[in-house]
């Protein structure tokens, strides 16, 4: 999903920076809320941060100008929400552009947008549809992780088709051959990502489960059910 430094044209990328901007300075504030009213939930917010940073490192290039990654801001935002969820995973590109080669500057707000915005976005809505109909959490879980995944990079081939319509067919014929080429490789990523999620997810119920009260990830008569089922 990283699209690499100079490979989106303008004005496409100066356009998803329009786009990515003001979602991160809602994130900053809703975060800045959180470090100051919540400061027991400080090393969680830095767990999802870091569980995003390890994942998206895991870089496989792909011959379409980016690469396939596991993602891992579906765990972020089903705690913390989309908009916090995009200041942690912008937090995670910089340093990768600047640092590790993954990405670029340039083409920072395509990326957020798609690994950082549109992702966390699924997984949120999936998460609280999915709660809202009494399925299992941990199926809710993965299902989320994975979808999350696997819309970034459904948005990155968007991205990159608008940028290189096809002379024949235009944007749509563009998309297709970009998504084919992610398919293959992202499908398993994500359903793998998903599953990782569901058991991380296991363990903070476990030993923090005040804190997903607290946030209002679950409620406490679903997570006594949960507890009474690892009991």
């Amino acid at each position: 999903m990283h699209i690499f430094e100079g490979f989106l044209p303008g004005p496409w990328w100066q356009i998803w920076f329009a786009i990515s901007i003001p979602v991160i300075m809602y994130g900053m504030y809703k975060l800045n809320n959180i470090v100051k009213e919540h400061r027991e939930l400080v090393p969680l917010l830095a767990l999802a941060g870091a569980f995003i940073f390890v994942l998206s490192s895991l870089k496989m290039p792909s011959v379409t100008g980016s690469s396939s990654h596991p993602t891992g801001t579906g765990m972020a935002a089903i705690l913390f929400g989309p908009a916090i969820t995009a200041v942690l995973g912008t937090i995670v590109l910089l340093y990768q552009a600047l640092f590790l080669a993954h990405g670029g500057l340039t083409t920072l707000g395509a990326n957020v947008f798609s690994m950082a915005i549109a992702g966390p976005v699924v997984a949120y809505v999936i998460y609280k549809a999915g709660m809202k109909a009494n399925i299992n959490f941990y199926v809710v879980v993965f299902l989320a992780a994975t979808l999350a995944n696997w819309v970034t990079y459904v948005v990155t081939s968007f991205e990159l088709a608008l940028a290189f319509p096809a002379e024949v067919g235009g944007v749509m014929a563009s998309f297709k051959a970009f998504a084919l080429v992610f398919a293959t490789t992202q499908v398993p990523l994500a359903i793998m990502e998903g599953a990782l999620t569901a058991l991380i997810f296991k363990y903070v119920v476990q030993v923090k489960s005040d804190a997903l009260v607290e946030l209002k990830v679950i409620k406490d008569s679903t997570l006594r059910k949960l507890k009474g089922t690892m009991s």
